[in-house]
């Protein structure tokens, strides 16, 4: 697996396993490291955003061959989500490394600045991802009609979710009502007694892996058209993300523990 998602694109194969290495270091380092920032390790979120990144640069990886003959356009997408993964990463791994948190500190200058740069990196990535679905091929062979369907329509998906990020910012923390902070599911930390606008982006994010893999399973199959079962799913998928934004912008937990 390793060594075709190196084949189908080296640089961001590469990026991804430097972001898999890192996260090896960070975890050998929280062993250590006993800081607690909103009642969790310092090196969570670090964790989590390294582990995520790796999986979105080898999806992607993955996709690249299934776009049209455009070097340019290919150039600018691979080497602008690289560079704003490792901005997004760096700063994430600086503030945890500080003892502080990352996202939504407005508590000095300094890490007012730190939270802009952050999301300028992740809305130049999603607009990069935008011309990355763009130039995803457009003849669709009957045999791969799932997968290819299920790739363009993981797109969309991710993107939309990548700027419901913005919802997350206008509300000024993950969690509706009260502030970040408090009790939370294991490893993802979402919250087990508010609503949580994390579970969205996660859920819609991560539609990218989901719909290409249940298209190569149809076209797999043959037992029914593959398209409309992918269509059907990127639906199903689409209505759970809306539902699960509706629970969290209502205050209610996914999980109430």
């Amino acid at each position: 697996m390793t060594r075709e998602i190196r084949a189908r694109d080296p640089l961001l194969f590469w990026a991804g396993a430097g972001m898999l290495l890192g996260l090896v270091v960070v975890t050998l380092i929280s062993i250590g490291d006993q800081r607690v920032v909103l009642g969790v390790s310092t090196w969570l979120k670090p964790m989590k955003f390294l582990t995520s990144i790796a999986i979105f640069l080898w999806t992607t990886a993955w996709f690249m061959p299934d776009t049209e003959s455009r070097p340019v356009q290919r150039a600018i997408v691979r080497w602008t989500i690289v560079t704003a993964m490792l901005i997004e990463i760096a700063l994430i791994i600086m503030q945890a490394a500080r003892g502080t948190t990352s996202h939504f500190n407005q508590g000095t200058a300094f890490d007012a600045a730190v939270f802009s740069v952050m999301g300028m990196a992740i809305t130049i990535s999603t607009l990069a991802m935008m011309l990355f679905l763009w130039i995803v091929r457009r003849d669709t062979p009957s045999a791969r009609a799932g997968y290819l369907w299920g790739v363009r329509l993981g797109l969309t998906l991710f993107i939309l979710a990548s700027w419901q990020g913005f919802a997350i910012v206008v509300n000024g923390a993950h969690t509706v009502p009260p502030p970040d902070g408090g009790p939370g599911l294991p490893l993802v930390n979402w919250s087990t007694t508010a609503g949580d606008l994390r579970t969205v982006h996660f859920f819609g994010m991560h539609a990218l892996q989901a719909l290409p893999v249940i298209g190569f399973l149809a076209d797999r199959t043959g037992v029914l058209p593959a398209k409309p079962i992918v269509l059907m799913a990127a639906a199903l998928w689409a209505l759970v993300v809306l539902g699960l934004f509706i629970v969290a912008a209502r205050g209610h937990p996914l999980i109430a523990l």
